[in-house]
């Protein structure tokens, strides 16, 4: 499942090794560059020492033409590993969040809704920033492999002892890490990632409905409330940072120890010692990026699993819409009588405030499942029926429009691929919405912001009335979309729909207290929670 998911196509793979030998180049170029330059300083050094005679005698110009070649290999390639490594991780990214989001619209509604928002937000932001991460490490790994190898190469130069010492120096470097890495850092990171999904779903949640916090004097409590939250952010990151930092000093104390101790065991002339000592630290140098890597194993293995967990979520159904279905009856049924409302025709649901409404509506749209209600389209149960052949049914304008961040028109076009500007602009003079449109700066093409925060709540409604009307759908649901009007402007909301549904002969369930369009459906039923 895990594979599926993270899978990355032959143009990224292709990137991803182009890095890895960049960095492979980079990476020996660089323990070269500085071995060459221990040697050349240490031998120039003696033979400073040894007189007129060794000076002249000392070849300068070659290995300094080799020292400036390898920095400019190891600049190139340090610059090709760092632009096609993010080049392939932000290509492997643009490719997994489609995946994600395909799954969850795949999913059934209920079971994406228990997530939640902020836990969303959190899985699908903080938790893909550390795949990127983790991808480029993947790409690092493969250099600092290299500049290891090259540097044991190098060291046996001064000998197979210091070699032989270099070898358990690195090992050891990297199993430590490797042992108390989950010991240290496991439960941090857990804390971590727990404190912030309860931190972005509480910033969420309270950004909703921050002007009725701003209302009623809250905002200084919920400010708090999210302080307490960030603290304990604070308090896992810093427990992460202090164990990720003595990790990193063990790190350094055996680096230090074992070219103490190959420096002690060799033999070679001194030049030849500067060279394998200058080696075995670009290489410890370079194997830091694997130790990170190791540290931040905790982190990106917990935000696999919790991605791995959306992309396992079940799958929908899916059935070939049954377009016959829309020339059937809706009936609905509880306890008292039931009704039978034709194709075309119009129901309005009554009940007191809580009864269930809402509920109802939602239950024949697929978006759950628990509504008390009997709901039948012909003799098929609605439930039956799936959520693509509900969503083949049924359009809502709902008591909240939920707006993307786009245009006028990109929210629109949500209803329908391929609408022209035209039935757009029709669909908006029947929501009464076509002036407000009209003198915004750009139009159809005017920006909202997130969540339509350009327009007011009542706008937003009725551009979500808009778009439920130019989706085409046999019904149409209409819940409190008149909330907010003025009594001219809701007698012209109520005409203009009527001429509508009786152009397009399409039925309408109304769930509304507002006389108008409350006068639509002559057909009223009662719903009533059960007892």
């Amino acid at each position: 499942m895990t594979a599926a998911l993270f899978d990355a196509s032959p143009a990224v793979r292709r990137t991803a090794r182009a890095a890895a030998l960049a960095g492979v180049l980079a990476a020996v170029a660089g323990v070269a560059l500085l071995a060459v330059s221990g040697w050349f300083l240490t031998g120039a050094a003696l033979a400073g020492a040894g007189g007129i005679a060794a000076v002249q005698a000392f070849n300068y110009l070659l290995p300094s033409a080799g020292i400036r070649a390898l920095a400019i290999t190891r600049t190139a390639g340090r610059y090709g590993e760092r632009l096609l490594g993010h080049r392939a991780t932000l290509q492997l990214m643009a490719e997994v969040r489609p995946r994600l989001f395909a799954r969850l619209a795949a999913a059934p509604p209920q079971a994406v809704q228990a997530f939640g928002g902020g836990l969303l937000a959190t899985r699908l932001g903080q938790d893909v920033d550390a795949l990127e991460d983790l991808s480029i490490r993947r790409i690092a790994r493969v250099s600092a492999t290299a500049a290891a190898l090259a540097g044991l190469a190098a060291t046996l130069l001064a000998g197979p002892a210091s070699a032989a010492v270099l070898a358990l120096g690195l090992a050891a470097s990297l199993a430590l890490p490797a042992r108390l890495a989950p010991r240290l850092l496991g439960g941090p990171w857990a804390r971590h990632g727990k404190a912030l999904a309860d931190l972005s779903t509480a910033h969420v949640e309270y950004a909703r409905v921050g002007g009725e916090l701003a209302i009623y004097g809250q905002t200084a409590r919920v400010a708090s409330l999210l302080q307490a939250l960030g603290a304990e952010v604070d308090a896992a990151r810093l427990a992460i940072t202090t164990r990720e930092a003595a990790l990193a000093a063990l790190h350094l104390a055996l680096a230090t120890l074992t070219i103490a101790a190959l420096l002690a065991l060799s033999t070679a002339p001194a030049p030849l010692q500067a060279l394998a000592a200058l080696a075995a630290a670009a290489a410890f140098d370079a194997l830091g990026s694997m130790v990170a890597s190791l540290l931040q194993r905790q982190r990106s293995g917990q935000a696999i699993a919790r991605l791995a967990a959306i992309f396992a979520l079940p799958r929908r159904v899916a059935a070939p819409v049954d377009t016959a279905l829309a020339g059937l009856p809706l009936r609905l049924a509880m306890a008292g009588p039931a009704i039978c409302v034709e194709p075309g025709g119009r129901v309005q649901l009554t009940g007191a405030s809580g009864s269930g409404k809402t509920r109802l509506a939602e239950t024949l749209l697929g978006l759950r499942a628990d509504a008390p209600q009997q709901l039948h389209i012909g003799q098929t149960e609605a439930r039956q029926l799936g959520l693509d052949q509900l969503r083949a049914l049924f359009a809502i304008a709902g008591q909240d429009a939920v707006m993307i961040a786009g245009s006028v028109a990109d929210n629109l076009r949500l209803a329908r691929p391929g609408v022209d500007e035209a039935a757009m602009r029709q669909a908006l003079a029947i929501a009464q919405l076509a002036e407000v449109v009209e003198a915004l700066p750009d139009g159809l093409e005017t920006w909202l912001g997130d969540s339509g925060a350009r327009l007011s709540g009542g706008e937003r409604k009725r551009l979500g009335l808009a778009r439920a009307l130019l989706a085409g759908r046999p019904w149409l649901i209409l819940d409190e979309v008149g909330e907010g009007l003025d009594g001219p402007c809701e007698q012209r909301l109520a005409a203009a729909l009527d001429g509508w549904a009786r152009a397009t002969g399409t039925g309408l369930i109304i769930i509304s207290h507002r006389p108008a369009l409350a006068a639509l459906a002559p057909l009223k039923w009662l719903v009533s929670s059960p007892s």
